[in-house]
């Protein structure tokens, strides 16, 4: 399936969808996805909301680890020069791109649906982080950084390890209410 998502992303670039992959895939890359992440913890804590501050900086300072721990661990190969159009040096399994927009789109829209802003809550808003990751993470298999498994895995890992941030936090605040009372 991999060879022949890549052949199939050789076989039908063209300049202009390139450039825009290109452009894409750096405004996607996971020193973004933290600036967006802190920029998301500030606005939270101005709001007061410190504890959903806590679940996005914990959720993506860990998810980072974690995902780069994998990369260590599998250790696969990144799809071959010339189809790979960026230079890169690490591991491709998974795919970090993916796993931190994915992450990060799980733990914003958790956010804004737990937010008072009525505006935050309407489905077109709340499908741009997914629809922003889904881009991201294509822009990967299209450029061939990644293998299209590693963007799958990526987006799998991102979503599930903000879920479990987003559940933790959720149970962790109920424990504090039965305590308090």
């Amino acid at each position: 399936m991999d060879g022949d998502v890549l052949q199939a992303m050789v076989e039908h670039r063209v300049a202009w969808l390139t450039t825009m992959f290109w452009v894409i895939t750096t405004l996607g890359n996971t020193v973004s996805m933290f600036v967006w992440s802190i920029v998301g913890c500030v606005l939270l804590l101005r709001r007061g909301r410190r504890a959903d501050a806590v679940v996005v900086a914990g959720a993506m300072l860990t998810g980072w680890g974690v995902m780069s721990l994998a990369k260590l661990i599998f250790g696969r190969e990144r799809p071959p020069i010339p189809e790979r159009l960026v230079e890169i040096s690490s591991h491709s399994f998974p795919s970090g791109h993916a796993t931190m927009s994915a992450l990060l789109a799980t733990v914003a829209i958790a956010m804004m649906l737990r937010s008072t802003t009525p505006w935050l809550h309407r489905p077109a808003v709340l499908a741009l982080p997914v629809a922003s990751s889904l881009v991201i993470g294509f822009s990967r298999i299209y450029l061939g950084a990644h293998w299209t498994t590693d963007v799958l895995a990526g987006w799998a890992f991102g979503t599930l390890w903000g879920l479990l941030w987003i559940y933790g936090s959720g149970a962790v605040s109920a424990r504090n209410r039965i305590a308090a009372r």
